[in-house]
This record gives structure tokens, C-alpha cells and sequence, in this order.
């Protein structure tokens, strides 16, 4: 029985997703000018022995363009709280209030917008790189059928364009994401 390309596509299609998925996780990270409660996600908080994603110890909304509220569910976890936002990397200055934690974010400066725009772009480098392996394991697989012979050597040519055909598609996706982010952090 002949293998088929739909299978395989599909495969290929469901983890290059997973790779556009984690690109749009990681630019949710980065800090534009506007306030974004997934500014937060990549933030672990020690709690109960063991670190955690903020979201586990507290609710992060937005009542201002320029602010973020932690509201942190037990008030022992505060100053862990904090302590994290304080030192993950992106310069913000917590200030608790009772269970409540307030962080204004200050303007950027032109320095770190470059800083956040290289940033940017290396995740989408590591993205491309993962998209990448992907077509490679999908023609190493379609190789290993025409060497069993369960495909042609036309049945294989096509595939592997197939393959490269959604590989461009999707890293032009990725390209476009990175263009609207840097858009984004250039935005003033």
C-alpha cells in the first residue's frame, strides 16, 4: 500500500504550528509601549517551594494603557511577587499595595526598543531554525519511503517540493509576525 502525503502534512503542519504558537507566546513577553497582562507569562514566582508561572499565584489586568495590576491571592506570596517582576529583565519598578501590586510602565527609551527589536528577531531566528527541522524530518522521512520503495522517485520529488512549499509558507508567516512586532515596539 502507498503511503500517503496527507498524513505526513499534516504532521509537519501540527508542529510547525506549535513553532508559530511558541514564537507568538514569546513575543507576548516583549514590552511595547502599551500594557499587555501577557507581558507577565514568561515570569516565574517561587511559591510553596517550587517556582510558578505568576498567573498561578496571582490575576494580572490592565486598568490603565501604562499600568499593570498583580492581585496576588495569599499575602504571604507579595514580596515573592515582587521580587520576580523586580528581576525578570524588563525594567519595571512593583509597588505593593495590601495583596495588591502596582506596575506603571515607564516609557521606552530608543535604546531599548533596539534592545527589544533584536530580541524580537532572535526568537523568530529560533522559530525559522525549529520550522526548518521540521522540513528536514519530513524529508528524511519521505527519502526513507522511496528507499523502501512504498513511493516513485516522482511520488518523492513531489512530496518534498510539497514540503518545501509549506515550509516557505510558514516562514513567511513568521517573517510577517516579526514585522508587526517590530512595528509594535517602534510604535511610539
Amino acid at each position: 500500500m502507498p503511503a500517503d502525503i496527507s498524513a505526513l502534512k499534516a504532521d509537519l503542519t501540527r508542529r510547525m504550528d506549535g513553532a508559530l504558537e511558541a514564537l507568538r507566546r514569546e513575543f507576548g513577553g516583549l514590552r511595547t509601549g502599551r500594557a499587555s497582562p501577557a507581558l507577565f507569562d514568561p515570569i516565574k514566582v517561587e511559591a510553596y517551594g517550587q517556582m510558578m508561572p505568576i498567573n498561578q499565584v496571582a490575576t494580572v489586568a490592565v486598568p490603565e494603557s501604562r499600568m499593570l495590576t498583580v492581585q496576588v491571592w495569599d499575602r504571604s506570596m507579595v514580596n515573592s511577587v515582587v521580587a520576580a517582576i523586580r528581576d525578570c529583565g524588563l525594567g519595571l519598578n512593583p509597588q505593593p499595595d495590601g495583596q495588591m501590586v502596582r506596575v506603571p510602565l515607564p516609557m521606552l527609551t530608543e535604546e531599548r526598543r533596539n534592545e527589544l527589536a533584536k530580541t524580537a528577531a532572535k526568537y523568530a531566528e529560533n522559530a525559522r531554525i525549529a520550522v526548518r527541522g521540521v522540513r528536514r524530518d519530513g524529508m528524511e522521512q519521505t527519502k526513507a519511503l522511496q528507499k523502501k520503495h512504498e513511493i516513485s522517485e516522482d511520488d518523492e520529488r513531489d512530496w518534498l517540493e510539497q514540503i518545501q512549499k509549506l515550509t516557505d509558507e510558514y516562514i513567511k508567516r513568521l517573517d510577517a509576525s516579526l514585522a508587526e512586532k517590530e512595528k509594535d515596539i517602534r510604535q511610539v
